[in-house]
This record gives C-alpha cells, sequence and structure tokens, in this order.
C-alpha cells in the first residue's frame, strides 16, 4: 500500500472511532478490574546450575482447529550480551508442557574471514495469518571467542521463516538508507500486522558509531518468504547517550503506540493516528505529572480490547542496588489520551526474588522480556533471569494473567 492510501486508511480509523471519548476512557480507567490473577512459573530450570541459563524468550500463537500451537524462540547466556545460537520449542497444552529445544538451523553462528562468528540475538518470533507463516526477526551480532566483539561490525536485522514445521533461509531485511549505515535493527521490538498483511514495525539506526539513534516507523511487505521495507515515517531522535533504543510498536482501539528505551533514566512513548507519523515523544510518567525513572531498560506493551497496559522495570526502594533496577517487572495501566501511567493500577508482574538493597548481586535480572497475548482469557510474560555476579544461573519464567472479560483483540 502507498503512504498515501496508508495515511487515508489512518484517518479512517480516527473517524470511525479510534480516539478514546471521555465516556470510553471513564470505563477503560475501569478496567484494572479485568485482571482476575498473575501466577508465576518456571519453564526452565537454570538457577541450580543443572542446566544452561536460557534467555530471551518470546512467544507466539499459532491458531489451529484443534486450538493453538504455542511457539517459542530462545538461547543461551553465558555473559554479558554474549548469547548462544537461536532455539526454538513449542506447545500444545497452553504452555504447561514445552517440547525440548532445538537450534534453528539458518540463525546459528556464521564464521568469519577474520576469525570472527556472527551470531543472531534479540529475536521476537510472529505469526502471519496470511501467509500461515512464523516470522522470526532479530539482528545479527559479532563474538570474538567467548566474548562479545567490542568493535561491532554493520548490523541489520536478520530473519528465517517457519512454516509447517521447516525453516526457510537466513535472510537480511535490506535498508538502503544511509541513515542506517553503522546499524538499523528491530532487537526485541513488538511489531503489529496490519489487516492487508502487511507489517508496521519501527527501527533504531545511526549512521556513526557514536551517533545517537534514531527511531522511525517502518511499513514492511511480507509474502511469507522475503520481507521487504515499503514506507519509512518520520524520525524521532534525542541527543542523550546512544539515542533511543528498542522501541516496542502496538495497536489499541485504532491508534498506534510506540514505546522506546532511552539513557537518560527515562523511556519515551508517542503516539499515531497513522502509523507513520507520531506526537512529540514525551517522558513515561504517573496520572501526576510524576516521571517514572528508569536505566536504559526497554519496556513493552500488554493490549486488551479494554484496556492497554505497559510492562517495565523501574526505580524502587527495593530494588535500590539493583543493577539497572532490572528486578521486579511491573505493569501499570496507560491513559491512551495522556498517555500516562495510571498509578493506583500498578502492580508486579514477576516479583524481584532477593534482597535488592543489602545483598543485590544474587537478585537475578528480568530486563529482557516480551509480552504476547495467548488467548481471548490470558496473556504472558517470559523473561530469563540472568545473575551477572553470582554465575549467571537463572530460570526461564512465565507469568500468566488471566483476564476477566475477553480479549476480542484476538
Amino acid at each position: 500500500m502507498h503512504r498515501r492510501a496508508f495515511l487515508q486508511t489512518g484517518a479512517a480509523f480516527a473517524a470511525a472511532g479510534g480516539l478514546l471519548g471521555s465516556a470510553n476512557f471513564a470505563a477503560a480507567r475501569e478496567a484494572d478490574d479485568l485482571i482476575v490473577s498473575i501466577d508465576k512459573e518456571t519453564i526452565l530450570r537454570g538457577r541450580d546450575g543443572a542446566g544452561p541459563t536460557w534467555f530471551h524468550p518470546r512467544a507466539c500463537r499459532i491458531p489451529d482447529g484443534d486450538g493453538a500451537t504455542l511457539f517459542m524462540t530462545l538461547q543461551t547466556i553465558t555473559g554479558s550480551d554474549y548469547f548462544g545460537p537461536v532455539h526454538w520449542m513449542t506447545s500444545r497444552d497452553e504452555g504447561r508442557t514445552w517440547t525440548e529445544p532445538q537450534p534453528v538451523p539458518p540463525l546459528g553462528r556464521v564464521k568469519q574471514p577474520d576469525g570472527a562468528e556472527e551470531g543472531v540475538c534479540d529475536v521476537v518470533p510472529e505469526w502471519h495469518a496470511p501467509t500461515q507463516s512464523v516470522l522470526a526477526l532479530g539482528h545479527n551480532v559479532f563474538y570474538s571467542g567467548p566474548k562479545f566483539s567490542s568493535n561491532q561490525p554493520p548490523r541489520w536485522p536478520v530473519y528465517a521463516v517457519w512454516r509447517d514445521g521447516q525453516w526457510g533461509p537466513r535472510r537480511q531485511l535490506e535498508w538502503n538508507d544511509p541513515r542506517g549505515a553503522t546499524i538499523y535493527s528491530n532487537g526485541c521490538g513488538q511489531r503489529v500486522t496490519l489487516p492487508y498483511g502487511d507489517i508496521l514495525m519501527s527501527f533504531t539506526y545511526g549512521a556513526e558509531k557514536n551517533q545517537p539513534r534514531s527511531v522511525s516507523s517502518v511499513i514492511c511487505g511480507f509474502d511469507g518468504e522475503t520481507l521487504t521495507v515499503k514506507t519509512v515515517g518520520e524520525a524521532i531522535t534525542h541527543n542523550a547517550g546512544r539515542g533511543l533504543l528498542e522501541p516496542s510498536l502496538a495497536q489499541f482501539q485504532k491508534r498506534f503506540f510506540l514505546t522506546l528505551r532511552a539513557e537518560d533514566g527515562r523511556g519515551y512513548v508517542c503516539a499515531s493516528e497513522d502509523g507513520l507519523r507520531w506526537t512529540p515523544k514525551q517522558a513515561w510518567t504517573w496520572d501526576d505529572g510524576e516521571p517514572l525513572t528508569l536505566s536504559t531498560t526497554q519496556q513493552h506493551w500488554i493490549t486488551h480490547s479494554d484496556a492497554l497496559f505497559l510492562v517495565y522495570t523501574r526505580k524502587d526502594p527495593s530494588n535500590v542496588n539493583v543493577i539497572r533496577w532490572r528486578s521486579p517487572l511491573w505493569m501499570a495501566q496507560v491513559d491512551p489520551q495522556s498517555l500516562r501511567l495510571l498509578r493506583d493500577t500498578e502492580r508486579i508482574v514477576l516479583p524481584l526474588v532477593g534482597d535488592g538493597v543489602n545483598d543485590p548481586d544474587r537478585v537475578a535480572l528480568m530486563g529482557n522480556f516480551h509480552t504476547t497475548n495467548i488467548s481471548p482469557q490470558e496473556s504472558w510474560v517470559t523473561v530469563g533471569e540472568w545473575q551477572p555476579r553470582n554465575h549467571i544461573h537463572g530460570d526461564l519464567l512465565l507469568a500468566r494473567i488471566r483476564w476477566s472479560q475477553p480479549n476480542r483483540q484476538l
């Protein structure tokens, strides 16, 4: 679809009631009653050191005639930003049991001429209904021996497609724009499949290594094999630290929402009617205007047909000495008009385990997490714990969020 047609579609969404009126928002404020329970489960054990420490668990739902298959990608972690090859596993009983993790052949390590290895990380799988396939999208990363290469060559999105139990080849999402000469990525990012099959995602990108990165939303075409950039939205800029990182997109009641990791003690949010032009970014704050204190960490959305939620980490008296305050995981409802969090709806999704004040090195970090709508009755937050100052070991965790009202988005 051309840019003009897409903008017209966005305008039609708004005319059809995409913007929440005061009556609708009053109902949304009561949506905290939507959450019946949040239950923590362990998918794979690693805290005891008996098995590997799994990381980056991200799931999607594959509908079929008998219900659904749950599909997850994951990989091990053995050091800072040092990940093993991408694996995958499935569940046919709503995540209670899983197949053994097995490698994703096209997303393994590739030897480089200089002896380094090119790997893949930050993979997010999503079911693409029009092509009946799973698109597993991450980005490349380079390793020198048993560590992350300090001098990273250019990096870009890397993907592979799973269909009928088979993986297709490793591919690069090409974007021949000089603004992404050093890096462009959608790693860890949530994306939206549009009604006509195109995919709305976002890039964080930079032309030079020491340049703060910008973010733009991107419409990509996908035919079940090849992902192609069709339209790029306006640039969102930020001049602190490395700029804006790990953007995540969501759609709620016909509008689009974008949350952004930053390196100035804040996270940022924007909204859009068409997915390409965004409101000026604003720091995440409570409904009384007090900003959240964050430390270069990602946030992700949970969308319910009746309410919009954000999952995040933040500074709190309970975690004051934990690295980047990356435990516990919190969630709160978002006011979609003011783009603020409703403080009285905040609750813990996955609790801090240990003492974040007096013994923080034994608190497992949970900053790299993912959110998934699994069924009309349930949404998930998945995360891999790790303890960088305590032998790495951690469990692979699942938080089941059960709803009192069906999520009609599914």
